[in-house]
């Protein structure tokens, strides 16, 4: 057995069921899995032309419930089928859709009947396109099921939890020719899109680094002990110690960087967590002694902070906290050369100043001063769906532009902007921190999701 072998192996056993590789051929030099029989490579793949996607649901609480009701507003879309465990929330989800579909989604069939019922949908209906928004663990088994009976997964994030589970989505997705896209809505956001556009305009040169996160206190989730998120995502944040949801600061930051596409690609990722504290103290105080609450040991630290290295060398800061008390964020920034932009609030310094608000690099241009940059590096997408997406509202129109870009790539045969290999890189942020926190901190390494295919993956088009 080769040396690289040897230290493959040895990686995957410390890594543990979180981090072990589909039982397939593996390459002994990358331990790579070899790509199934008839794959096709997803990235920059165009599925053929739709004129009405039928669409389905699996899950209308929170998140799927704006899913369904604005993609049943689109134009071209036929909502054929919702699954839900809960019947009164797939009613008021059908009832919502039928409403605003102006006449359209008559033939609405719901599936409630059992925790399987989401698989008769899929053999009955055969949906073109399935929106999976469930408990995170469902993601990766409701994606490849889709996938599998000839429909094309949009899942809510993360995408999988596992690096195994990320493998069989991406074999899955190659050997089927289905998109499956992990559903980042913020890399939709007005100010993301414009320092997209910005940063390919290459006005703050070379990039060099950035930072994403997500902190927003969420601890009144666990009132919901019952129905409802906080029913099942309490157990994680006991059980699991790492950033468990790191995708909508890193999306954004990935695609400045062109990560997977062609310029520079994620390699490494050390991690450290906190020490736990804040949820045993919210649990003590707000539920009885004896609540399933007080029975858990949340070892998951508060604050969890990551490096990535790119395989240019790029580094990136990734947290996540959602339960310190503090304001949210997501930091949002990109450095480079010749200037830095940051969200958060949204602050652009460059070097020699910003034209009409600052006369150097030594201070930030911010609040009312950025409205002219902001109207000058505009993104094209967003000057053509901002107004209707403010209107139709989800986190300030963002929601909107993602379901709307999701339905017209499929539409006109274009492709999907966050290919499948974007969203399990994004979402192997989770099991490989965890891996790194077990092991204070000790690198973890990405797996190439692409097979070395991202060097010649074209990088994001600024979409008009």
């Amino acid at each position: 057995m080769s040396s690289s072998r040897r230290d493959f192996l040895k990686k995957a056993s410390l890594a543990g069921a979180g981090l072990s590789i589909a039982p397939a051929l593996v390459n002994a030099e990358t331990g790579t899995p070899t790509s199934v029989e008839g794959a096709a490579y997803m990235g920059g793949f165009v599925a053929p032309k739709l004129e009405t996607v039928k669409c389905a649901f699996i899950g209308v609480g929170a998140r799927g419930s704006g899913h369904a009701s604005q993609i049943a507003q689109i134009e071209g879309t036929d909502v054929v089928a919702i699954c839900d465990l809960y019947e009164d929330l797939a009613q008021k989800s059908a009832d919502r859709c039928k409403e605003n579909g102006g006449g359209r989604h008559k033939n609405l069939t719901l599936y409630t009947g059992g925790v399987n019922d989401w698989k008769k949908m899929l053999r009955k209906e055969k949906p073109d396109a399935v929106f999976i928004a469930t408990p995170w663990k469902d993601h990766a088994p409701m994606a490849i099921e889709a996938m599998k009976q000839g429909a094309h997964a949009f899942v809510e994030v993360p995408l999988a939890l596992t690096i195994k589970e990320m493998w069989e989505i991406v074999d899955t997705s190659e050997k089927t020719g289905k998109h499956c896209m992990m559903m980042e809505n913020v890399n939709y956001g007005r100010e993301e899109l414009i320092y997209l556009n910005m940063c390919r305009q290459g006005v703050i040169g070379e990039l060099l680094h950035g930072e994403a996160a997500y902190i927003h206190e969420l601890r009144g989730q666990m009132n919901q002990v019952e129905r409802g998120t906080g029913s099942w995502r309490t157990y994680h944040y006991a059980r699991r110690n790492g950033n468990l949801y790191p995708t909508h600061g890193l999306g954004p930051v990935a695609q400045y960087m062109n990560l997977a596409r062609g310029e520079d690609n994620f390699r490494f990722i050390n991690s450290f967590s906190s020490p736990g504290k804040g949820r045993n103290l919210y649990a003590k105080k707000n539920f009885e002694a004896d609540h399933k609450w007080n029975a858990l040991e949340f070892k998951g630290g508060d604050m969890n902070t990551s490096i990535i290295k790119t395989t240019l060398g790029r580094t990136i800061m990734v947290q996540w906290d959602e339960t310190s008390p503090r304001p949210y964020s997501r930091h949002n920034l990109i450095q480079g050369t010749a200037g830095t932009l940051a969200g958060f609030p949204g602050r652009i310094a460059l070097e020699g100043g910003v034209e009409g608000a600052t006369d150097s690099h030594h201070r930030w241009a911010e609040g009312e001063k950025l409205e002219a940059i902001f109207e000058k590096y505009e993104h094209p997408l967003y000057k053509r769906l901002g107004a209707l997406a403010k209107k139709m509202g989800g986190h300030g129109g963002m929601d909107f532009i993602m379901r709307y870009r999701i339905i017209e790539c499929l539409r006109k045969g274009q492709p999907i902007d966050q290919n499948v290999y974007e969203g399990c890189f994004w979402s192997a942020v989770s099991p490989l921190s965890e891996a790194s926190v077990a092991q204070n901190g000790a690198p973890q390494e990405f797996p190439d999701f692409t097979r070395g295919k991202w060097q010649n993956t074209e990088a994001l088009n600024i979409i008009a």
